[in-house]
């Protein structure tokens, strides 16, 4: 059997596995939001050293913090996306057809990179919005639950101020958290798709760096008034 997985955040742009085909499309009853954390256990040098990047970057950069996992840290937990089942709503992403004989690696290198989700589902995969036939069936998605108790990592709904101010301040190893949120924000405008929650997420961080920068400079400013 083909083994076919779909990506709604980094695997978009990313997939970081051999692939036969790639499809550009959505799945039905589910919407994109960036409810899942990312914790990643660190050492105290390592948590320290982290700390004062982070201070360093929020003072020169408008900053970037940190999450958990990739693109965060037990401190400063980041925001990555998951979905949540909603009634009448599409998620755009892609597919991925694995062929058999790089199905193994696939999955292995998805277990770990995907391990903060800890659900599989398999869902039909539509690339015609004017089609009530799948593209593809049975398609395999990893989701994180909303439940605390089994998903230590589910950060869950706030405001978007709020989340745009943890997203601003994140940064793991893989890198600011807001360099994931701009880079799924281009993905999704490369194949004309217009994701509310993730532009008006990624409007509001723009707005909290420029208004750190603005801060930032003014204080400069009047500190070499002041000498």
């Amino acid at each position: 059997m083909v083994m076919w997985v779909f990506g709604y955040g980094s695997l978009i742009w990313k997939a970081g596995f051999r692939y036969e085909e790639r499809l550009v499309g959505f799945i039905h009853g589910y919407r994109r939001v960036f409810y899942q954390g990312r914790r990643e256990e660190s050492t105290l040098l390592g948590m320290c050293f982290s700390f004062l990047l982070i201070a360093l970057l929020l003072c020169l950069n408008g900053g970037d913090a940190g999450s958990t996992d990739h693109r965060g840290t037990p401190s400063f937990p980041g925001r990555t996306v998951t979905l949540e089942a909603t009634a009448g709503e599409v998620c755009w992403g892609v597919a991925y057809r694995i062929s058999e004989e790089d199905e193994k690696t696939a999955l292995e290198s998805l277990e770990v990179r995907e391990k903060q989700y800890d659900m599989k589902v398999y869902l039909d995969f539509f690339t015609d919005p004017g089609s009530e036939r799948p593209s593809v069936s049975g398609v395999m998605v990893y989701v994180a639950s909303a439940d605390k108790d089994l998903n230590k990592n589910y950060l869950g709904p706030a405001s978007i101020e709020e989340m745009a101010m943890q997203i601003v301040r994140a940064r793991g190893p893989s890198g600011p958290n807001r360099e994931y949120l701009f880079h799924l924000e281009d993905a999704l405008a490369e194949f004309g798709c217009e994701d509310t929650h993730v532009s008006d997420l990624a409007g509001a961080v723009r707005r909290i760096i420029m208004e750190t920068e603005a801060g930032f400079c003014l204080e400069e400013a009047s500190n070499g008034l002041v000498k």
